[in-house]
């Protein structure tokens, strides 16, 4: 078996690559698919993009981001779902059936984080039935608690469960990040649970290392550099059920710095040394 056969390299991992020098290295190395970005994809040009993966032979495990749906105004809360249904439009367009879901912090000057996650669920009601018209998935991902402030008030594997479990499967579901979640004791149960109910939609790794960087984002380490057993968790998400890729996802500033190509090889090299 080919031990690259399910590695996915997230665009952000080697984001100082164009989409045409990221697809050439996926060919030449082996690597069978991509995690794309909004942002890089819009400034390609979506249906380039989408021709230029679908010429490569690639394989687009996901999209990102949808999401940040915690406002409290009428009018950003409406700009938000229009901007999340033409991510969901993107994704169709990409050939992807996951959109991944930051779901925001809290908004300015509020500290209820009940009301800011029933939000986002009021939100879902409104997007989920349009991701599912367009076979697209919405997969809530769980930050670290870090982030529950300013990026996203849904911090627990089982935090993102509760609200996926309002909608049909097929629908929304979760992400599951080792980076986020390798430190809560309850994960490996939510693990089992989101698979039990077919909600896994994706499946990421990234390691834990310390210090955490000024601003803590760029944080995301190198597999086999810090806290985190890559192996164990793919055993557990697999025995939950998971067949599908396994993106590598990094944000990383001394990453980004290096020759690309050189660190899409060396993340391959360490996926399968550290996860299998």
């Amino acid at each position: 078996m080919n031990p690259l056969s399910r590695f996915s390299i997230n665009q952000m991992t080697v984001k100082q690559l164009t989409l045409p020098e990221l697809t050439e290295a996926c060919v030449r190395l082996g690597v069978p698919a991509v995690g794309l970005w909004r942002e890089p994809v819009a400034e390609y040009g979506l249906d380039a993009t989408a021709k230029l993966v679908r010429d490569a032979g690639l394989s687009v495990t996901s999209l990102c981001r949808g999401g940040f749906l915690t406002a409290t105004d009428e009018g950003d809360r409406a700009r938000a779902l229009e901007d999340n249904r033409a991510a969901i439009d993107e994704a169709a367009t990409l050939g992807t059936d996951t959109l991944v879901m930051v779901s925001g912090g809290l908004p300015p000057g509020s500290r209820d984080l009940v009301a800011a996650r029933e939000r986002i669920a009021d939100a879902l009601s409104v997007l989920a039935p349009y991701a599912g018209e367009r076979g697209v998935r919405l997969a809530i991902e769980p930050l670290h608690p870090m982030f529950a402030s300013d990026r996203c008030v849904v911090s627990t594997l089982d935090q993102a469960l509760d609200l996926a479990a309002r909608f049909p499967a097929d629908q929304v579901g979760v992400v599951v990040d080792t980076y986020h979640i390798w430190w809560d004791d309850r994960a490996p149960a939510a693990v089992a649970r989101a698979g039990a109910a077919g909600r896994i939609h994706s499946f990421q790794l990234a390691d834990w290392t310390t210090p955490l960087p000024a601003g803590v984002l760029n944080g995301r380490g190198q597999l086999g550099d810090g806290a985190v057993d890559m192996r164990e968790w793919r055993e557990r998400v697999e025995s939950a059920g998971w067949t599908g890729f396994i993106e590598v996802e990094l944000f990383n500033d001394g990453l980004w710095v290096r020759d690309g190509v050189e660190v899409l090889e060396e993340t391959a090299g360490r996926y399968v040394r550290e996860a299998f």
